[in-house]
């Protein structure tokens, strides 16, 4: 009898025991799974994201994260991030010009947003960042003002361009290098513009707004202070004898095409890339950037204002944020996926 009531005193401790462990255990995965909800991985979720979808958003920053969580399911997230020149800065403007132009394809959408052409031209701007020296950008959405001039500009000897034709002294030597390659091979270069100070530009487009009237003018003459000949790096390049528009005609253009990349000098705005570039095609408009910018614009087929956008300053905003946040894992949200 004695034995009994032991043994049922055993069997009601252990079921004690039990009970406490399975409330226990129901405790916890009531925390975890509580926890679990208030992840943005389980948000995505209810909204509509798979998980292939999901491991590609949680990578990008919390500022996207935020923006996509209040908005509906987006079937374009995944294939915008996937893009070769995303940046992650730019997530919401790609959904936002995606949504208003339908009809464009993502590689499209990445470029013109990249390039600020979602933006008005001249008006939504910024003061151009000169500490870059050759890779500095200078175009319809930033400004180098009326002070700013090149340093140690000479005047170009007449072996190299026409009269009253000026340059940075080591901008003009790395011309003379190209120069002297091209006439080793049966080329003839010669210069037709380069420095333009800020008055110069502006009498430049005056005197052309008048004769074209202003919308047409915009698309081949800048504002003054806009313009890259005011950095001092670009040079209109012809050759003797030969007007703008039929340069593109001559075997000195298709020349400067094989090989001006090799010397730090690119096509600025080439032809197909107006929608990007902001202006008209000018076969005879080279800019110096430096050898290793010119081979990957010339390998990419990009234009400089999305090299500029994908390759410094969006690294330049990737180290920011790394120096920010002093953190490994989070450098892998900005860097860049191919297909």
């Amino acid at each position: 009898m004695k034995k009994r009531r032991i043994k049922k005193s055993i069997i009601k401790k252990g079921i004690i025991i039990l009970g406490i462990l399975i409330l226990i255990m129901i405790f916890i995965i009531t925390i975890k799974v509580n926890k679990y909800h208030k992840t943005n991985e389980y948000k995505l979720k209810k909204i509509g994201y798979n998980k292939q979808e999901i491991s590609e958003i949680i990578k990008t920053n919390e500022e996207n994260i935020n923006y996509i969580l209040e908005n509906e399911y987006n079937e374009n997230i995944d294939d915008i991030i996937k893009e070769k020149y995303y940046i992650d800065n730019n997530l919401k403007r790609y959904i936002e010009y995606k949504e208003k132009n339908q009809n464009k394809n993502l590689s499209d959408i990445i470029s013109i947003v990249n390039v600020n052409k979602d933006k008005e031209e001249y008006k939504d701007t910024k003061e151009t960042d000169v500490s870059k020296k050759e890779l500095m950008l200078a175009n319809k959405y930033n400004y180098l003002g009326e002070k700013y001039q090149p340093e140690n500009i000479v005047e170009i000897p007449s072996r190299y361009a026409y009269s009253d034709n000026y340059a940075p002294e080591e901008i003009l030597n790395y011309y003379k290098e190209m120069f002297y390659k091209a006439e080793e091979d049966g080329i003839e270069l010669i210069i037709s513009s380069a420095y333009r100070s800020y008055n110069e530009q502006e009498e430049t487009y005056e005197y052309y707004k008048k004769i074209k009237g202003e919308e047409a003018v915009l698309k081949y003459a800048s504002l003054p202070g806009y313009s890259e000949h005011q950095t001092g790096l670009a040079f209109d390049i012809l050759t003797t004898g030969v007007l703008t528009d039929d340069f593109e005609k001559t075997k000195e253009f298709t020349w400067l095409q094989e090989n001006s990349y090799k010397y730090g000098f690119i096509l600025r705005y080439p032809k197909g890339k107006e929608n990007l570039t902001g202006y008209d095609y000018e076969s005879w408009h080279y800019r110096y950037v430096g050898k290793e910018a010119a081979k990957k614009i010339h390998e990419e087929k990009i234009t400089y204002d999305e090299y500029y956008a994908y390759y410094i300053e969006n690294r330049w905003q990737d180290d920011k944020y790394w120096n920010r946040t002093n953190n490994k894992t989070s450098r892998r949200k900005n860097k860049k996926r191919t297909k």
